[in-house]
């Protein structure tokens, strides 16, 4: 009797100093840092502790706690400039953009289908997203976003008439005007022209970028600073071979390629390409494309896969590229990780393919000087000085 009063009284100490354990945890927690002043990575208990590009979140790894983590790519164009050609920079990129959580029915029927994010096309363009996959179908006489199979859009998969995000592309290009966004159509509509009369009504042809102005053969792409002084500033690609000459609408897979999507995709072991694009390796396509995510999205994995597997894929597919890193980087739920997640891997591929770094923020702003000795590098006139490092 008196051996079990003792083990209850042990085993109520415990309990008692693990409450307490976990009391201290918590009050060293939100002590560190608060009112703005959590930078990433640090212990958070709400959004208003973190610094700015920053949110808090808790991603469940190791039971680490809420921690700020970040909400935007660093800006390419602005750590070091637009002098480079297109493919010479990295995209973050949503895969189904268009189907978020919370998105209320707009057919009066429930919906019955996957979701792939978590917030408003126009949210992700201001985080840095800045490709989005779009599957467009024609529904109810009109052109509608629709998460389906088959070809064939529902009642039940389908999301919004696809006006509405066209119109929040269109705010946000004429908003930003540096910014370029490329859209990637998964294309199921056949109505005569209904592409080009969707762009038309949602004021976004001025922006066009003309398939006559893209490279053949896997040459360089226009420099961005070329792009943007001609207002060529939104680049649309299709599933569908018809549309480049009956709308003028790039067939995709004549200007890039892609590594298997869904869980074909995710393994840093091999990196193949989807069946739809040549081998991964073929230099007559000048834009690569990388998608990572699942075949079906869950949101509880995501943070997870952001934050530890990411980097090596990129690495397999740089290497099955003919050393060529990624230009478009393809994810679902796209804010979710435990510090830079997809955030810092768009970093990467873009200090990468400007100036050989693993993160962009070490590219410094090229001189006159660079530019100059990256041309003799690149006639052979310099040996041993290649200018800027390519990859």
């Amino acid at each position: 009797m008196v051996q079990g009063v003792i083990m209850h009284s042990l085993g109520s100490t415990i309990l008692l100093l693990l409450v307490i354990l976990c009391v201290v945890l918590l009050l060293e927690g939100a002590a560190a840092c608060s009112g703005g002043r959590c930078e990433l990575g640090d212990r958070c208990s709400s959004e208003a502790d973190c610094g700015s590009e920053l949110y808090c979140y808790n991603c469940w790894i190791e039971f680490a706690g809420k921690r700020c983590v970040r909400t935007t790519v660093a800006d390419p164009f602005k750590i070091a400039d637009t002098s480079l050609p297109f493919n010479k920079y990295a995209f973050l990129t949503t895969h189904n953009s268009f189907s978020i959580r919370g998105e209320p029915s707009h057919t009066g029927v429930p919906r019955i289908t996957l979701y792939n994010q978590d917030d408003s096309v126009t949210d992700q363009l201001n985080n840095g997203v800045r490709a989005l996959m779009l599957d467009v179908y024609d529904f109810r006489d009109d052109i509608w976003l629709c998460h389906s199979k088959g070809g064939k859009c529902f009642d039940f998969t389908a999301f919004e008439p696809a006006i509405g995000t066209m119109m929040e592309v269109e705010a946000f290009l004429s908003a930003n005007p540096s910014e370029i966004v490329t859209l990637i159509l998964e294309d199921y509509v056949s109505a005569d022209h209904g592409l080009s009369k969707l762009f038309d009504s949602a004021g976004l042809t001025k922006y066009w970028f003309p398939v006559s102005s893209m490279p053949r053969d896997g040459g360089d792409w226009p420099r961005v600073r070329d792009m943007i002084r001609r207002n060529h500033r939104l680049l649309v690609f299709t599933s569908d071979e018809t549309k480049q000459r009956a709308e003028g609408i790039a067939y995709q897979w004549n200007f890039m390629v892609e590594n298997q999507y869904g869980d074909g995709g995710m393994s840093s072991r091999a990196c193949h390409r989807r069946a739809e694009s040549l081998a991964l390796d073929n230099r007559t396509r000048s834009l690569v494309l990388v998608n990572y995510f699942h075949t079906v999205p869950l949101r509880v994995t995501a943070c997870v896969e952001h934050s530890l597997g990411l980097a090596d894929v990129l690495r397999a597919c740089h290497a099955a590229a003919a050393d060529r890193w990624a230009n478009f980087l393809a994810v679902d739920y796209y804010k979710r990780s435990d510090g830079g997640g997809v955030f810092e891997a768009t970093d990467m591929l873009n200090g990468m393919l400007i100036c050989g770094r693993d993160d962009v923020r070490a590219c410094t702003k090229r001189t006159l000087k660079d530019v100059l000795y990256g041309l003799l590098g690149k006639a052979g006139l310099m040996p041993g000085h290649g200018g800027t490092t390519r990859t």
